[in-house]
């Protein structure tokens, strides 16, 4: 198998379950002029996060991690009315994109985009009582994976559903002796995750147009 089948297979099923829609499209196309790095997710992934969160039935979503808002509208559609999600961005470029492309999408009332490092605006969520979460995505620096997960737990509570990007990171996450900061934070995160018993998790592993990566999938079953 190649990068060059896994893309066309992307293709296929893109086109056959996510239809052409002008607002992500113009979502992905401003990120790109922007200069933003092209780590969002890839549509079939979108649609994975709208409908998780969908099946949930989640009504408060937080997102670690905005870059352009691309994931975020995806999240934002799955929210029923009086629904609301928090997203957290650290660079004022990508929070500047992302808020364009946010009100394009027409959720500025429902998105509440914070800006600044994640290690600072996570407790100040707690410190508003903002939580807890139904539904927590943590897509933003790796090496601090460990850091959002711990404020993830503090933020959510039972039923909550916690899920992880790019645990799997090409295969590398199982070289225990990888000098990457991002390998080790990667392992870091799934190890706390192993270790506690108030979580339920699995993770699996996705190829496609963002080459191989997966998720992790965590489940609060036990009380914070």
């Amino acid at each position: 198998m190649s990068q060059e089948q896994w893309t066309a297979v992307d293709r296929y099923l893109t086109d056959l379950f996510v239809p052409s829609d002008p607002i992500l499209e113009a979502a992905l196309r401003s990120s790109q002029e922007a200069g933003l790095p092209p780590h969002n997710v890839s549509p079939n992934q979108g649609k994975l996060l709208q409908l998780l969160a969908q099946i949930h039935q989640a009504r408060t979503i937080l997102e670690i991690g905005t870059l352009g808002g691309y994931s975020t509208i995806w999240l934002a559609r799955a929210l029923p009315a009086g629904g609301r999600l928090v997203t957290l961005e650290a660079n004022p470029r990508h929070a500047e994109v992302a808020r364009a492309n946010i009100a394009r999408a027409g959720f500025s009332e429902l998105v509440d985009l914070r800006l600044g490092p994640a290690v600072e605006t996570l407790p100040q969520l707690a410190a508003e009582g903002l939580g807890p979460f139904d539904l927590i995505f943590i897509d933003a620096d790796k090496p601090s994976n460990p850091h959002y997960l711990a404020w993830a737990l503090t933020l959510a509570r039972r039923g909550s559903l916690i899920i992880g990007d790019n645990v799997v990171r090409d295969g590398t996450v199982i070289d225990s002796a990888s000098t990457d900061p991002s390998v080790q934070g990667i392992r870091r995160f799934n190890d706390l995750l192993a270790a506690d018993a108030r979580v339920s998790v699995t993770a699996i592993q996705t190829v496609g147009s963002k080459g191989y990566d997966g998720f992790a999938l965590a489940l609060v079953t036990g009380e914070l």
